[in-house]
């Protein structure tokens, strides 16, 4: 398993860091794709990177219950002003991309980064 830290990640996919830059050097050792919070509950593990259309506040409580490294909203879904000041207070990096979930998780797998 191939791992990356989420600064590296940022310098090769078109990523935008919206909040939480203090944790740019978090390793990566995995990445998770899902929308229903519950099921990143249940499957996102310590170290992933969580893709992911959702932009609201549980977001981040999630990301820092399973201690995730960072969080990549696609498809340019809006972002909370709540989420992103959660996010900063956590010390989650929560990034935007136009990418769709599919294209990301892709480049991800291209990169190394598996589930």
């Amino acid at each position: 398993m191939c791992q990356m830290k989420l600064r590296q990640i940022m310098e090769v996919l078109p990523l935008t860091l919206r909040a939480g830059d203090a944790g740019l050097d978090v390793e990566v050792s995995g990445g998770y794709a899902a929308d229903l919070l519950s099921c990143a509950m249940a499957g996102a593990c310590h170290g992933d990177l969580w893709i992911t259309l959702q932009g609201h506040v549980n977001v981040v409580a999630i990301a820092s219950l399973n201690e995730l490294a960072g969080i990549i909203v696609t498809e340019n879904k809006p972002i909370a002003p709540d989420t992103l000041a959660k996010a900063d207070t956590e010390g989650v990096p929560v990034f935007s991309c136009a990418c769709d979930t599919f294209q990301v998780v892709g480049r991800l797998w291209e990169l190394g980064v598996r589930g």
